[in-house]
Formats: C-alpha cells, sequence, structure tokens
C-alpha cells in the first residue's frame, strides 16, 4: 500500500460511494460522513433520493434529526444516477439479496449493480461488497463482471467483502462500533480496505479471503437460525408438558458458562435469519455436502406460524368459538419489536393463514401505520393499522401477539381482551386477567 493512499485517507481526501440506501447502505452513510469522508449515496429509488436531499428519513430508526445534520454538514450528496461512480474513490455495495421462490439465492441486485458499476470504474478504485451472500460471490460473480472494464483485479482496482452486521433498532451498538470483518482479493486489496474502514469503524477484523468472509456473515447466521428452531421445538415439547418455556430458558441462563439463552417466537423475520442459511445449503450442493442442521432449522423455524395458529384454534375452541367468522386482532407486524421493518415477518404469514381460515383479520403496529406492497403479500398492500382503544380491543374475540413493540401496554390490553394468545412472553408481567392469556 503506497503512503500516496494513506495520506490521501488521513486528509479525508477520499470520496466514498454507497450503493443501495435502504437499512444498511444509510446506516453506512451516516457513519462515513460523521468520519469526515465526503460521501455520495446512490440508489435506483428516486423517492429515497429527493427525501434524502430534502433532509427527510424513510426509516424509523434514523430520526430526520440525523438526515437534515447529514444534508447540512456539505459532505453528502444522493443521486440515482450512476455516473457519477467516476467521481468516487470507493464503491461500497449495500443492495438486497434475497431469495428466488425456489428458496434459491437471488444475485439480480447483485448483477445489476455491477454492470451499473464496471463502464465507469476507473484505476485505483476499491470495490466493496456488504450484501450478504454465499462463498465465492465476490470473486466469482462480482469480479468477473468488473473485468468487463477491461481493468484487471488487484492491479488496476481492488475488490473486497465485508459482511453487514447491522441490527436496527438496537440501542447499544451503532454502525461504526460493530467490529467489522474484511477480506481482500489479495492482500494489497484487504489492506487498503482495511485502511479505510479503520477510519470509519472502532474495529477491522482482516480474514485471509473474501470468501472467509462471506462465510463469517453465514455462519453467525446460522447460529443463531439453528438455536431459535432449538428453543422453538423445546416450546412445543414443552408444552405438551405444561412447562413454561421462557422460565426455563431464565433460569437457565443463569449459568455463568456453556449456555447462550436464545428464545422463542412465531417464526423468523428480517433480511438475514430467514434468508443466509439457504446461500449456503444451496453453495454446499455444489460441494455434494449435505446440510442437514439448516434444513431441518428451516423446516422448525418456517413450521413455527401454523402451529401458532393451532394454538390459537384450541384457545378459541375452549371458549366455545370457531376460528372461522372470528374476529382477530394481531398485535405486532414488524420483525422484531420497536422498528418499522417488515421483511420477511412471521406476522405477515399468520395474517394469510387466518384468513384462509375464515378469520376477519386486522392488526396493530405503532411502527407500521399502513402495510406497503410485498413481494409475497400483495392482497394485505393498504391495510391500515387499527388503534388500542378499550372500546376497539373489546371488540375483538382474540388479540395474538406476534410482537411484543415495548410502547404497548399489556396490562391495559389483557384487561380489556377477551382472549391473548402470547407468542413473546409480553404479558409475563400481567397479574390481572391471566386467565385469559395462552402463550404459543
Amino acid at each position: 500500500m503506497d503512503t500516496n493512499y494513506k495520506e490521501l485517507v488521513d486528509r479525508k481526501n477520499i470520496t466514498v460511494g454507497v450503493i443501495g440506501l435502504g437499512y444498511v447502505g444509510l446506516p453506512l452513510v451516516l457513519a462515513s460522513t460523521a468520519r469526515g469522508f465526503r460521501t455520495i449515496g446512490f440508489d435506483i429509488d428516486q423517492t429515497k433520493v429527493d427525501m434524502l436531499m430534502d433532509g427527510k428519513s424513510y426509516l424509523k430508526h434514523i430520526p430526520v434529526e440525523s438526515i437534515e445534520k447529514l444534508k447540512k454538514s456539505g459532505l453528502f450528496d444522493a443521486t440515482s444516477d450512476f455516473t457519477n461512480l467516476k467521481s468516487v474513490d470507493a464503491i461500497i455495495i449495500c443492495v438486497p439479496t434475497p431469495l428466488t421462490t425456489h428458496r434459491e439465492p437471488d444475485m439480480t441486485y447483485i448483477v445489476s449493480t455491477a454492470e451499473s458499476i464496471y463502464p465507469h470504474l476507473k484505476r485505483g478504485h476499491i470495490v466493496i461488497l456488504e450484501s450478504t451472500t454465499y462463498p465465492g460471490t465476490t470473486d466469482e460473480v462480482l469480479l468477473t463482471i468488473l473485468e468487463k472494464s477491461g481493468l484487471i483485479c488487484g492491479k488496476d482496482f481492488y475488490l473486497a467483502y465485508s459482511p453487514e452486521r447491522e441490527d436496527p433498532g438496537n440501542e447499544t451498538y451503532s454502525t461504526s462500533t460493530i467490529p467489522k470483518v474484511l477480506g481482500g482479493y489479495n492482500q494489497e486489496t484487504c489492506e487498503r480496505a482495511a485502511y479505510l474502514y479503520q477510519q470509519i469503524f472502532v474495529e477491522v477484523v482482516p480474514v485471509s479471503s473474501t470468501r472467509v468472509a462471506e462465510a463469517v456473515k453465514l455462519t453467525e447466521n446460522i447460529f443463531r437460525s439453528v438455536n431459535i428452531a432449538l428453543v422453538n421445538e423445546l416450546k412445543m415439547i414443552f408444552s405438551k408438558m405444561d412447562i413454561d418455556i421462557w422460565e426455563v430458558i431464565d433460569a437457565a441462563k443463569t449459568k455463568p458458562f456453556g449456555f447462550m439463552p436464545f428464545y422463542p417466537g412465531p417464526g423468523l423475520g428480517g433480511h438475514c435469519i430467514p434468508i443466509d442459511p439457504f446461500y449456503l445449503t444451496w453453495k454446499a450442493r455444489e460441494y455434494e455436502c449435505p446440510t442437514r442442521f439448516i434444513e431441518i432449522a428451516g423446516e422448525i423455524n418456517t413450521s413455527m406460524p401454523t402451529y401458532v395458529v393451532q394454538i390459537l384454534m384450541d384457545a378459541l375452541n375452549k371458549k366455545g368459538k370457531a376460528l372461522k367468522n372470528a374476529r382477530i386482532l394481531v398485535i405486532g407486524l414488524a420483525y422484531k419489536k420497536d422498528v418499522d421493518d417488515l421483511r420477511e415477518s412471521p406476522s405477515l404469514k399468520l395474517l394469510e393463514i387466518i384468513t384462509e381460515k375464515g378469520a376477519v383479520v386486522d392488526y396493530h403496529d405503532p411502527f407500521i401505520p399502513n402495510i406497503k406492497m410485498t413481494r409475497d403479500y400483495k392482497k394485505f398492500a393498504g391495510r391500515v393499522s387499527v388503534d388500542l382503544s378499550p372500546e376497539t380491543i373489546r371488540q375483538y374475540d382474540a388479540l395474538l401477539i406476534s410482537t411484543a413493540h415495548s410502547t404497548i401496554d399489556y396490562h391495559e390490553l389483557v384487561k380489556h381482551a377477551q382472549l391473548v394468545v402470547d407468542t413473546r412472553n409480553a404479558t409475563k408481567d400481567v397479574k390481572q386477567g391471566k386467565e385469559k392469556i395462552v402463550k404459543a
């Protein structure tokens, strides 16, 4: 790594380009500008670009004050014009990597982004992929497309992979305080990318290759997926034995070694845990390697909404009511508490199953006032969150707690409800009306 490059970074004479201004890219923009780097955000969604340039936020966990400060800094610009990539020195890719309907990696966004970059690639460019993907994507997919520019990776431009570790709503860790794993195409690339990232993040953890870095992200989320599946399975077993799984976990976690608490729920949501493990199962088939743990965990976790609805049906039956034609209110639509993120939320699956069984279902979520269009649940687009007044609550035959937002008064909720099915242990401190509560 030449001293000229180090001096440019030290003097903040490097312009950073961030492609994809969503849950990963926008926090990265904020972190980059906070460290004094001029940063240009790129997104194909002109609405996002316009909102940012107007000083507005479209993510609940990023306050408008942060965007106003960003705009006033004079270090930020946003655009949908990718010809502006010529004016940046580092290109960081933060685009979605969903699954296809056959649960295989959907490389559409990475490929289209690479195709947009290579005509504007210049000597000295550093390109860093942060999107979660299978081991080999950076070297096999991204590199191949970028070299269509006629430039040679490792000589003319530099390519690296650094998995995003965003956790929206986490009040303990922010983008810049989470250690950053980084793997480069070669040693020179790793050193250059690491030197830049060391200015933005509190710690950079270099690894030997892009494939190792890609595998790190998958391993982190597979670990979580398998352990969540384990406690979901234990929940179903212990429920039959009239044992409260949450009480068991609370007692078990007092052991100061050898145990890490994971908690059950109505299924998996978010942009990582429900998706990432299947990137490895797909890639493992190339090597004829079975992924039994991953697949079993996936089966258990994806079956949880059906299990929850069965508990709801049983609870209604005990009250002499059928689910068909019943009025059900789902509490919480986001995939986890206190965020407005609907991606892969099991609450949407619950809405679908309950509707298909003939019930009238509504939802309440203080963070999601209305349901935007989604790929798999288009029929719910436009639905509006109902209020939680005592009069409203009393109209429903059952309330189903799917996401335990901390802004909800669960004492009042139980007080006025006829029946509460709790998948998150949100009502653990409720004393009056416990006979109305069923754990699921």
